[in-house]
C-alpha cells in the first residue's frame, strides 16, 4: 500500500518514510501543501500522513481538497496542544492524529489502524440483516446507503459504521472507549474522535442537532440510540 508524507521538517520526513517502509508500505514525500496535492491527484495513495502546518497552504485546507477528491484516509501530524486544533482536523475529515514529538513507531501503528477501520472487519454470511430500521432512519447494510424520511444521506464511512453499530443495540448506553474499540478496533488514540463524529451523525440524522431525541448523551457514561414508542 502507497503512503503519501507531507511535512516540510526534512528530518522527521525522512524518519517518518523509513519507519513506513520497514513496515511495507510504499511511500511518497511532499514538502509543500500544492506539491501534495499534485503527487495525490496524480495517484491517489491509500493514505496521507498530513504534517498541519506546511508552507504555502497548511494541512487542513490540504485535508478539505483531498476530502473534495475521494475519501482517502488522513493521518494528521500537529505541534498544536490545543484540543481545539486538534478536533478541528477531525472535523475537515482527518481520520486520526498523531501530536509531536511522536514515536515513529506509534505513527505505524496508527497507520495500520487507520487503514484496517477503513477497509472494515470481514463481512459475516448473510445471517445478519442487509436492512436495519429505526424510526424514520433506514440503511441497507448491503448497499451501503441511508435513508431518513425517504431522503438519502451522505454519511462517511466512520459515521455510517456508528450508526449501523447503534442501530443494532439501541437502547444500550456505550462509552466512548467502548465505541472506539468495538466500532473501529481502535484499542487506543484520543476519545474526542468518538465526539466529533457523533456530533456530524446527529447534524444528519436531528431535526435539531442541538437537542437530540435519537442518539442520546448519557451523562457520565457516552451515547445512547434511544427507543421511541413504535421502533422496531
Amino acid at each position: 500500500m502507497k503512503v503519501l508524507v507531507v511535512d516540510d521538517d526534512p528530518t522527521v520526513a525522512e524518519v517518518v518514510v523509513g519507519y513506513l517502509e520497514r513496515a511495507g508500505f510504499g511511500t511518497t514525500h511532499a514538502a509543500d501543501g500544492p506539491t501534495a496535492l499534485d503527487l495525490a491527484f496524480a495517484e491517489m495513495p491509500d493514505l496521507v500522513v498530513l504534517d498541519l502546518m506546511l508552507p504555502g497552504m497548511d494541512g487542513l485546507d490540504v485535508c478539505r481538497r483531498l476530502r473534495e477528491r475521494g475519501p482517502v484516509p488522513v493521518v494528521m501530524l500537529t505541534a498544536l496542544g490545543d484540543e481545539g486544533d486538534r478536533v478541528l482536523g477531525l472535523e475537515v475529515g482527518a481520520d486520526d492524529y498523531v501530536t509531536k514529538p511522536f514515536s515513529p513507531r506509534e505513527l505505524v501503528l496508527r497507520v495500520q489502524s487507520v487503514l484496517r477501520r477503513v477497509s472494515g472487519p470481514a463481512r459475516p454470511a448473510a445471517t445478519a440483516p442487509s436492512v436495519l430500521r429505526h424510526a424514520d432512519i433506514e440503511v441497507d447494510t448491503g448497499a451501503h446507503r441511508v435513508h431518513r424520511a425517504g431522503r438519502e444521506l451522505a454519511l462517511t464511512a466512520r459515521e455510517f459504521d456508528l450508526l449501523c453499530f447503534f442501530l443494532g443495540s439501541p437502547g444500550r448506553a456505550f462509552s466512548r472507549a467502548e465505541l472506539m474499540r468495538r466500532v473501529w478496533g481502535w484499542e487506543f488514540g484520543d476519545q474526542s474522535t468518538v465526539t466529533v463524529h457523533v456530533r456530524r451523525l446527529r447534524e444528519k440524522i436531528e431535526d435539531d442537532p442541538a437537542a437530540p431525541r435519537l442518539l442520546v448523551t448519557v451523562w457520565g457514561v457516552g451515547y445512547r440510540l434511544e427507543v421511541e414508542p413504535g421502533c422496531p
